[in-house]
């Protein structure tokens, strides 16, 4: 399959990008991902590989639409988990507030 990349034009097949990927050790995952054989490489690792190419070279959208195509498994970024929305008890401990400190044996002098 004819692919784009850095605007240099490679014809790649699934084969061939399994083959250069074999005995690649992958580095750790912290975006995209793309799944070959049993392994997750980051994209970034996978477009290095098969293009000889600097990571500065060519973008992440670049290397998912190609590993796409040739019907390789492609992992998003990780969605930001949504911040909680407070529960009941949670909304009546904010209203109270955080409670005072008060110190045994301390009284208020009331006849001041």
């Amino acid at each position: 399959m004819r692919c784009v990349i850095a605007r240099f034009p490679f014809e790649l097949t699934k084969g061939g990008v399994l083959e250069s990927m074999k005995g690649i050790k992958p580095e750790p995952v912290a975006g995209e991902s793309v799944i070959i054989g049993r392994r997750h490489y980051p994209v970034k690792q996978v477009g290095q590989v098969i293009t000889r190419q600097d990571r500065r070279d060519f973008s992440a959208a670049e290397v998912l639409r190609a590993m796409t195509q040739l019907g390789f498994t492609c992992r998003a970024l990780p969605e930001a988990a949504p911040l909680g929305i407070p529960g009941s008890l949670q909304h009546a401990s904010a209203m109270l507030g955080t409670p005072g400190t008060v110190r045994p044996g301390k009284q208020a002098r009331a006849d001041i």
